[in-house]
This record gives C-alpha cells, sequence and structure tokens, in this order.
C-alpha cells in the first residue's frame, strides 16, 4: 500500500528538495525490476510493484502503470 505523497504518482514532490533534480521515471534494479526515480543523491522512489524482468518493466513504463 502506498501512503498519499509517498510516491510522485501520489503526489510527492517531482523535484529532489537536497539536489534540485527533475525527477524523470526509468526502470530500476535492486533484486528485482521496478519503476522508479533517482536524482544526485541516488535513489529517490519506488512508483511500481516489483517484476522479474526488465522487459516486464519497461513494458510498464512505456505503458504509464497509471500515472498517465
Amino acid at each position: 500500500m502506498v501512503l498519499p505523497k509517498e510516491t510522485i504518482t501520489r503526489g510527492a514532490p517531482g523535484t529532489c528538495s537536497d539536489c534540485g533534480t527533475v525527477l524523470e521515471f526509468e526502470v530500476m534494479h535492486t533484486n528485482a525490476y521496478y519503476v522508479g526515480t533517482r536524482c544526485e543523491c541516488g535513489p529517490y522512489s519506488r512508483e511500481t510493484q516489483y517484476w522479474q524482468t526488465r522487459a516486464e518493466a519497461e513494458r510498464a513504463l512505456e505503458l504509464g502503470y497509471g500515472w498517465r
């Protein structure tokens, strides 16, 4: 469950308040793939669920996965 203002799609700022980077959605990876954002400070947000393959996450990014 994502709380209001916890992610960009739920109302968090689209710019990092520490470094001023305008955040862009991209496919990211930890133990699995997800759509998130990063800034000069490092990873900023995870906007989606996790997927096992990069292709699944890239498809979600292409489709907008609910934020477009």
